[in-house]
């Protein structure tokens, strides 16, 4: 089983993602865990700050580095009580990081038991959490999002549909099996607007190797 730890602001956004189909079902056969702390929690001011001005100026606040700390802290601290053997990642999301690919979900599905998620917002976070946790930044796509949220849930759905027994079947990830850019099901022929679109003769046939170079050359394609 994978742990995944999501730092945030903003909790209640996970709420539907996380708890609907596949991600659900998962979770109810204990293939993985989701754990989300709301940072807040972890200020020590009666206004419950996350964020300040940045030295040297500029637009935007960013995100002070005390209650991500505070909140990692005690989220390793609760696991090594646990005893039980631990291989934390700990992961920020960044626009300028390593690009995340399905190549990552795979190897770290296989290598971590915890993987902790801090999710940035505003103008960033404060540099010194990833040089004192030693973190990995990462980045989902060639694009700036308004924060770490969305990414947090890209990286639990990738991995997890990794996670032997998540999908129900060994053959289900994409990658471990031929598919293509064109997929079709019922009905054979769809009239549309007066037009009738047909499915690909070669899928209907029942030749299981013309079917597989068909998908291959789409897949090329």
């Amino acid at each position: 089983m994978v742990t995944f730890h999501i730092l945030t602001i903003f909790p209640d956004i996970f709420d539907s993602y996380l708890n609907e189909s596949i991600l659900k079902r998962a979770q109810e056969a204990g293939k993985i865990k989701i754990n989300i702390y709301n940072l807040r929690d972890f200020t020590e001011d009666k206004h419950r700050k996350t964020d300040f001005r940045p030295f040297g100026g500029g637009p935007g606040m960013v995100m002070l580095a005390e209650p991500i700390l505070r909140a990692t802290d005690s989220i390793l601290n609760s696991l090594k009580a646990e005893s039980r053997k631990l291989k934390a990642k700990v992961i920020i999301f960044s626009p300028g990081g390593k690009q995340f690919e399905n190549t990552t979900a795979i190897s770290w599905s296989k290598k971590y038991t915890d993987i902790i998620l801090i999710c940035g917002r505003y103008e960033g976070i404060d540099a010194r959490v990833k040089k004192i946790l030693k973190a990995t930044e990462i980045s989902v796509g060639p694009y700036v999002l308004t924060g770490g949220e969305l990414p947090a849930m890209i990286v639990i759905d990738s991995l997890s549909r990794q996670i032997p027994g998540v999908l129900g079947n060994a053959d289900s990830p994409e990658e471990k099996r031929v598919s293509a850019s064109e997929m079709y099901t019922r009905p054979e022929v769809l009239e549309w607007n007066g037009k009738k679109y047909k499915v690909p003769k070669v899928l209907l046939s029942g030749h299981h190797k013309k079917i597989e170079e068909w998908k291959k050359g789409r897949k090329n394609g």
